[in-house]
């Protein structure tokens, strides 16, 4: 696939307690916050917030790493260019302030940056409330983004945080013991729903991640898991990537109707 000049998206700037960052924006409605996977807002990060923007949502991406918009595998720069790009992006979040990848009950600080472009994007957007896809590195985000009350959407896509290196860290997810507190509140009493997506080979998201999600969270938790057949055989890696890298987009393909199903719940939740 060749790089994406994402020229049908506007570029703006968003600046949070000093932070300031670029952001790509497509469509009219209710603001579904797209926060891309490792190692970048890649083409089919891009053709995901799309496909949101087609149903009606307006589809904000945050750009937080890597060249918006570049191909991660183009074939022209071989398994080690890739490798280099993807070390690129993923060493300098591994070492940032803003990004947790080995602590245990921690929220990022990006996150409070995601929460304040979500706010604005639900008083300039309109709607009912906003909705949120995080993808590994980036899946545990929108969890995280649920303590506020305007996020009726959190889509956790192989939330891959914190790394899966012993069992501790197998069971549980990167969000701080109050947070999700207040995310199980509002489970429990406002009827919000948590979906997550993962290949049950993963070993990126493990088992012990989504029974920890389940045990927190009960019945509001959907967990939609997938086997490797599911995947795009295609695909550089091994199944990961549910709506991206390894999306069949096929009619009657199973990660096809997984894409279907989140956005029929963007529908339900922010449309009607």
């Amino acid at each position: 696939m060749a790089d994406d000049d994402l020229h049908d998206f506007e570029r703006i700037s968003f600046t949070h307690d000093g932070k300031e960052r670029a952001v790509f924006r497509r469509g009219a409605g209710p603001a579904v916050i797209v926060i891309s996977e490792m190692p970048g807002i890649s083409p089919k990060v891009a053709d995901l917030a799309r496909r949101i923007s087609d149903i009606g949502c307006t589809a904000v991406m945050p750009h937080l790493f890597g060249v918006p918009g570049r191909d991660p595998n183009p074939e022209s720069a071989g398994t080690f260019g890739a490798a280099r790009y993807l070390l690129s992006s993923i060493v300098p979040a591994c070492i940032s302030q803003e990004f947790t990848t080995f602590a245990l009950g921690r929220t990022s600080p990006v996150v409070a940056w995601l929460r304040a472009l979500a706010a604005a994007e639900h008083e300039r957007c309109g709607g009912p409330g906003v909705g949120a896809v995080g993808m590994c590195f980036t899946g545990g985000f929108a969890l995280a983004m649920a303590v506020d009350d305007r996020m009726l959407v959190p889509v956790l896509s192989q939330p891959s945080m914190p790394m899966s290196i012993g069992k501790k860290r197998q069971h549980t997810i990167d969000i701080s013991p109050s947070d999700l507190d207040k995310v199980k509140h509002r489970c429990a009493n406002d009827g919000l729903e948590v979906l997550g997506l993962r290949f049950t080979s993963d070993r990126f998201v493990p088992d012990e991640r989504f029974a920890f999600l389940r045990e927190q969270l009960g019945d509001a938790f959907v967990a939609v898991e997938l086997s490797d057949a599911d995947a795009n055989p295609e695909a550089a890696t091994k199944p990961h990537s549910v709506l991206t890298e390894h999306l069949i987009d096929e009619v009657g393909a199973r990660t096809r109707q997984t894409l279907d199903e989140v956005l029929e719940l963007f529908r339900r939740k922010l449309l009607v």
